[in-house]
């Protein structure tokens, strides 16, 4: 059990990294579909719609792109003892 909470703080930070990391790409691919498909722009796409602001909004898109990031990040993670 110590070896895996002594292992979740480089988890978090290797999901944050990637996940700021993939933002941009992973955003616009997603922007330009419901642009293309729906018709929203992409101040509506970062802000929700207008609910949030725009730094609220990407935020909020990071946070979201965080969580699958992290489930990747604990299947990726060398959970075995350290030597």
């Amino acid at each position: 059990m110590r070896v895996v909470l002594a292992a979740l703080p480089q988890m978090f930070v290797m999901a944050a990294i990637v996940a700021t990391a993939l933002l941009v790409p992973i955003a616009g691919i997603f922007a330009l579909a419901a642009y293309l498909l729906f018709g929203v722009s992409l101040s509506a796409f970062v802000t929700f719609g207008g609910v949030l602001g725009v730094l609220e909004g990407v935020l909020a898109w990071w946070a979201l792109l965080l969580v699958p990031v992290l489930v990747y990040s604990a299947y990726v993670m060398p959970w075995g003892a350290r030597e």
